[in-house]
């Protein structure tokens, strides 16, 4: 019997800390008759020695290029960037099925090189659906963000959050916001619209730990269609709504310059500004961790704004965990490539690749 080898890569995206496979995952792939390659890694929220702990085979990072032919390479974000031809079957976010900058020579990179491509964002369920999803970390670390920065903001400071650094787990971070709330007047008061989705239920959760005053909007609360002057009165909007038709807008530039406004901080955890759909038309790039936030609104009643694409990296260990106990199971599958969600992905990839103008 052929055993499947899973060859987790390195991630060589900068600072970039959360892997698709926690040394847990790996002890259920290997207890299972898998086996298992992991990459050391100099920026992974974990220890190498965790994963060796288990029973996997260590390589050093970058060696899949000379991994087996039959290994799997498994990994988050993107390959880094070269020409040379892929022959394994891949599995990562590979950002290329929407025609993104440069999708047809990586995918020209697997026709050359007659290797696979199974993206984790089209790895879906019979109702199309997606396995995994980052989603709930994404809602909870851009509430933290949003609440620290409006502390910031009560203390003056200009811009609120600069160069932040991910956390080594969310007790040091939830640890970190109350030493502030504990130092401030009042507590901020946070709508979050898409409170029922995957990442509006870790903003509400978050808010809640720290026992804010949670107002929760869902469809029934949107649908009679903005813009909500309502949201003026809270402390801190956090969207966690993805559209995707035509709706009005939730706010508008022109309704933020009023005297009543109490808003001050404005977190777009769906953070989509470059599309025609984006419920919040007040901005039109996204932000950093480096760089956080964008001013507004500036003068005596500030507004400022979060939108960071890759909000988890905020808590790189709970994202992971999550993320990775999500997927495991699915990889799990992978001995048999002709059931669960592999034909749907390998049936895409073909798809996309035969669009190539070569």
């Amino acid at each position: 019997m052929t055993h499947t080898h899973l060859w987790l890569r390195a991630e060589s995206k900068p600072q970039e800390q959360r892997t698709a496979l926690t040394p847990e995952n790996t002890k259920q792939l290997l207890d299972a008759g898998f086996k298992v390659t992991i990459e050391s890694s100099v920026q992974s929220i974990f220890a190498i020695n965790d994963y060796e702990a288990v029973g996997a085979s260590i390589a050093p990072e970058g060696s899949w290029v000379d991994a087996p032919e039959e290994a799997i390479i498994l990994a988050l974000k993107e390959l880094p960037e070269a020409t040379f031809p892929l022959h394994h079957q891949h599995i990562y976010f590979a950002h290329a099925y929407k025609e993104q900058q440069g999708w047809q020579a990586l995918l020209s990179r697997f026709v050359s090189g007659k290797g696979e491509l199974f993206d984790l964002e089209y790895l879906v369920d019979d109702n199309n659906r997606r396995i995994a999803a980052f989603g709930y970390w994404a809602g909870y670390a851009g509430a933290a963000l949003g609440v620290l920065a409006w502390l910031k903001q009560q203390q003056n400071i200009t811009p609120p959050l600069n160069n932040i650094n991910s956390y080594a787990n969310q007790e040091s971070l939830i640890a970190e916001i109350n030493d502030l709330l504990a130092t401030c007047e009042s507590k901020p008061k946070i709508l979050v619209i898409g409170a029922k989705g995957r990442s509006g239920s870790g903003a509400v959760a978050l808010a809640k730990a720290l026992s804010l005053e949670t107002v929760e909007w869902d469809i029934a609360e949107t649908q009679k269609g903005g813009p909500f002057a309502e949201i003026l009165n809270m402390d801190i909007l956090v969207n966690c709504v993805f559209i995707n038709q035509d709706l009005p807008p939730f706010i508008t530039k022109e309704m933020l310059i009023t005297e009543e406004r109490t808003l001050s901080m404005i977190v777009d955890v769906s953070c989509d500004p470059y599309g025609s759909y984006n419920p919040l038309p007040i901005y039109n790039e996204c932000t950093t961790f480096k760089s956080p936030c964008l001013s507004i609104i500036q003068g005596d009643k500030p507004l400022d704004m979060i939108a960071i694409d890759h909000l988890p990296s905020l808590l790189p260990k709970e994202s992971s965990e999550d993320y990775g106990q999500q997927l495991v199971k699915h990889l799990l599958t992978l001995n048999d490539q002709s059931q669960g969600v592999w034909p749907k992905a390998l049936s895409l990839f073909n798809e996309k690749t035969a669009e190539i103008k070569l």
